[in-house]
């Protein structure tokens, strides 16, 4: 049956009728012919559940038609991830070209809030200064998201391996651009012609301390060992198989303050939060006025900022786990005798991280592969409405190959993500 092929590539040339790009090359046609294969795929799937579309053969067998549903939805999930990897692509394309008018805004922003502020008492090389500081900053923006154009502009720096916003390195970037910015203010006012008179004796410390004053290179350091000890603790653990890490389309803005599958992340959240804060605060003492801030605020934040990001590392040492094998059953069907585990037979295993946050879309869940012995079974893809109700998080239903020998069978769980369960012995009879 060819529908799955069918139904993914009409949707991706689209209806003549239709408005818009349909080639699938440039942005519009990638992101047309995505969204249509999506839809495609999910009329396909709830066709499935419903039990319609099945040939008439594989009606008598529900095993058979089961693996052969889960064969058409694995093929059209394929289809599917090629055209999610070209509208990445294009995504990534159109973010770096985006940078220029950010960065631009962002200077144009600036310009305005001093020259609305300046009214009272005039502009002042402390202004000039500010600017200048934020143009060079800019250009330095501009320079990384060409350096890095095919891999999202300024947000390759921040992107962790798997494809997803980091969080402690965005935070840790946002304090270096402000210490950079505050060090850039101090140097443009002694630097440019007839700064330095204008600024009081008062004015131009304060601008120096702005970059180098303690409680600042405390913050600095906490984020930046922040940034670097969670990538460590990540990775390590990802190697130890303790933590899943399956790879994302693409960065997401939500990927700041959530987990992996999308759900809000408290640790993540109130870290980004608290650093956000306080980085508003010291821009306001380097861009506002003396006397704005009381000095003593500063060691209160950066207090505050050691220890957001110590909770926020906490919660990155105890996060995820890998899969656990809590119980293997014989899958039994309404009416069945209860027997032992035989070739052929449906087993339920149950447990827990067999689908870890993040690899729930269908390409993933097709990778779930069951180790029953030596022989290596591809968990099938069971639809259901809205969704798959096989592979779960904590069951997965798989059948025992015909080959395997009655004695005891060791059986092991492999995740979408490379993780391997510890081993369960399952008796087999005969």
């Amino acid at each position: 049956m060819g529908a799955p092929g069918a139904s993914v590539t009409s949707g991706a040339g689209g209806d003549p009728g239709g408005e818009g790009c349909r080639c699938g090359k440039c942005g519009h046609g990638a992101r047309a012919a995505h969204r249509k294969a999506v839809a495609a795929f999910v009329a396909l799937r709830e066709e499935y559940a419903a039990g319609r579309g099945i040939p008439a053969g594989l009606t008598r067998s529900a095993g058979a038609a089961r693996q052969w549903i889960s064969d058409e939805l694995t093929l059209s999930a394929r289809t599917l991830t090629e055209h999610a990897a070209a509208t990445r692509t294009t995504w990534l394309d159109s973010v770096h070209r985006g940078t220029l008018r950010a960065l631009g805004g962002a200077v144009a922003a600036l310009l305005l809030g001093q020259a609305l502020t300046a009214v009272g008492d005039g502009w002042t090389a402390h202004r000039t200064a500010t600017l200048t500081a934020a143009v060079a900053l800019a250009l330095g923006g501009t320079v990384t998201a060409w350096r890095h154009r095919g891999h999202g502009g300024v947000l390759a720096p921040l992107t962790g391996e798997d494809q997803r916003l980091s969080t402690s390195r965005t935070v840790a970037a946002g304090w270096f651009g402000v210490a950079v910015f505050a060090m850039l203010t101090a140097v443009a006012g002694n630097v440019l012609p007839g700064g330095a008179p204008h600024l009081s004796e008062a004015d131009a410390a304060l601008a120096g301390r702005a970059a180098l004053s303690p409680p600042m290179l405390l913050v600095l350091l906490t984020v930046c060992g922040t940034a670097v000890a969670a990538r460590a603790v990540v990775a390590a653990r990802v190697r130890a198989g303790r933590l899943q890490k399956p790879a994302a389309e693409r960065p997401r803005a939500v990927d700041l303050f959530a987990d992996d599958a999308g759900r809000a992340d408290l640790a993540a959240t109130q870290y980004l939060l608290v650093s956000a804060a306080v980085a508003a605060l010291a821009l306001t003492v380097v861009i506002g006025p003396p006397g704005l801030v009381p000095p003593s605020a500063g060691w209160v934040t950066a207090a505050l900022v050691v220890v957001s990001a110590a909770g926020y590392l906490a919660a990155k040492c105890d996060e995820g786990g890998r899969p656990v094998i809590l119980s293997v059953v014989r899958a039994r069907e309404p009416g069945d005798l209860p027997a032992p585990i035989r070739p052929g037979d449906d087993i339920e295993i149950r447990g827990t991280g067999f689908v870890p946050p993040g690899a729930r879309t269908p390409d993933l869940l097709a990778r779930i592969v069951v180790r029953i012995g030596a022989v290596h079974v591809p968990v099938p893809l069971v639809p259901g409405p809205g969704g798959f109700t096989n592979p779960a998080d904590a069951t997965l239903t798989v059948p025992v190959p015909a080959d395997i020998e009655p004695g005891p069978t060791e059986i092991r769980v492999i995740t979408a993500s490379g993780a391997e369960s510890e081993g369960w012995v399952a008796e087999v009879g005969e």
